[in-house]
């Protein structure tokens, strides 16, 4: 009888297929007790990567990844450390590449603080003027500036051109002078000798010629330099040099002045309500020359333009034509005022404000063209020291034409206006008050200037 073959043993149970038991010793199963819950899970010691990161990885390994923002890959080697100072560690993405650090924006507090500038220079175009000219327009003021304007010397015979026409700027308090061909000019009538050396003329030796000359020079500088008569005080001591006749007119038109008779034909003087000088310093160019007049005597000719820096004063362009002319009172020389300004005119009690450096100034240029008659005192009753005017002509650039009270009233250009009480309008063609290659016009028009 044939033998059935045994059917394949199947494992027992707690056994592994081999036969063998899984704890070594037989009997109950390891994993009967095992909890596959969240905290077996978590405590796992090997994870199973994620799909796309198996992907990348099989990817990168024949392509490294390239940061089109110009990062440095992970594969770049280290990169250069700096010598001194440490370098914070940057932010890394997921897959080792720095974040780049976000920039502040600069462009939003820049336009900002550019509206701002602009409204404020909008506000306050006087003070950016001086501060563009005072960095880029006024080397002529700097002394130790290249561009400085040359010292010009007394003129020793008629000029045959006018000055040069310089850059046109505006003169301030700091820089009064600024654009003007008088700024290299004389100070001081002392600096100006007779063209030719005068010997004996007539009657008179070289001595008594000199002390003439002398005498000339003296008038001219209490006239038209002295601080307290510029400044609107009462011209003594120029008075005290005259012929009595010369000084009882010259007192009149002081006190009571016209058209006819106004007190600048003698002397250089300035309304303080309307402008004050900016310093004692007054600029001066012209010539001096001596003849002969026969038996008459001696001839001093004297053709001087002087120059005025002025500011404006406590009233200029606002106060109305006084319906009286105003009358000089005498009193002492004042001290100066704060800012350089000058002394303070005799007998004005308004008191006059200091002013910034930036303050906008102007500038009058007088032209005076004189003769003094010295007399012989042999044939002729008269003060040999005293003077005598055989012939007086002057011209203003920049004063008002029709307001005769004794003084001159120049215009400012902050107010754009004519001086206060002043009508007529300038006519005729322009002149140059610095070109000095002509003699002066015997007209009285109201004339313009080209420049000032």
């Amino acid at each position: 009888m044939p033998i059935a073959e045994d059917p394949e043993p199947r494992p027992s149970e707690g056994r592994n297929p081999d036969g063998a038991d899984p704890s070594g010793a037989g009997g109950k199963d390891p994993f009967d007790e095992l909890v596959l819950d969240d905290e077996f899970v978590k405590g796992a010691t090997v994870k199973e990567q994620a799909a796309r990161t198996r992907m990348l990885a099989a990817q990168w390994k024949h392509t490294p990844p390239v940061d089109p923002g110009g990062r440095r890959s992970v594969n770049d080697g280290p990169g250069r450390t700096k010598r001194f100072g440490r370098k914070p560690k940057p932010a890394a993405d997921p897959w080792g590449n720095p974040v780049p650090r976000r920039r502040m924006e600069w462009r939003t507090p820049l336009y900002v603080l550019l509206t701002i500038t602009v409204l404020l220079a909008a506000l306050n175009l006087d003070s950016l003027k001086f501060w563009y000219s005072t960095h880029f327009g006024y080397a002529s003021d700097h002394p130790a500036s290249a561009s400085a304007v040359p010292t010009v010397a007394p003129e020793t015979a008629r000029p045959t051109t006018a000055p040069p026409t310089l850059d046109p700027k505006q003169p301030t308090v700091d820089h009064p002078w600024a654009g003007s061909p008088a700024e290299g000019w004389p100070t001081s009538v002392d600096a100006f000798a007779p063209a030719q050396t005068p010997g004996p003329i007539g009657v008179f030796d070289a001595d008594q010629v000199a002390a003439q000359v002398k005498l000339v020079k003296d008038y001219l500088a209490a006239a038209n330099l002295d601080p307290k008569v510029v400044a609107g005080g009462t011209p003594d001591a120029a008075l005290a040099m005259l012929d009595r006749e010369e000084q009882d007119n010259a007192r009149a038109a002081l006190t009571k002045p016209s058209s006819e008779s106004d007190p600048t034909a003698w002397f250089s003087r300035f309304d303080p309500r309307d402008a004050i000088p900016v310093s004692d310093t007054v600029k001066m160019q012209g010539l001096i020359t001596v003849e002969g007049d026969g038996d008459k005597g001696v001839l001093v000719h004297t053709d001087f333009t002087y120059v005025y820096a002025l500011r404006p004063g406590p009233e200029a362009g606002k106060r109305t034509a006084s319906p009286k002319p105003a009358t000089p009172r005498p009193s002492a020389p004042q001290p100066p005022a704060g800012d350089g300004g000058g002394p303070k005119p005799a007998g004005w009690t308004v008191p006059v404000a200091d002013v910034a450096g930036d303050t906008w100034t102007t500038r009058t240029i007088v032209r005076r063209v004189d003769t003094f008659r010295f007399y012989d005192p042999a044939r002729y009753r008269v003060n040999p020291k005293k003077l005598v005017f055989s012939k007086t002509q002057s011209d203003a650039g920049n004063s008002a034409c029709d307001i005769n009270d004794g003084y001159y009233h120049p215009q400012f250009d902050q107010f754009a206006t004519r001086p206060p009480g002043s009508t007529s309008e300038p006519t005729g063609p322009a002149t140059d008050p610095y070109d000095r290659t002509k003699n002066l016009a015997d007209n009285q028009d109201c004339g313009r200037i080209s420049r000032n």
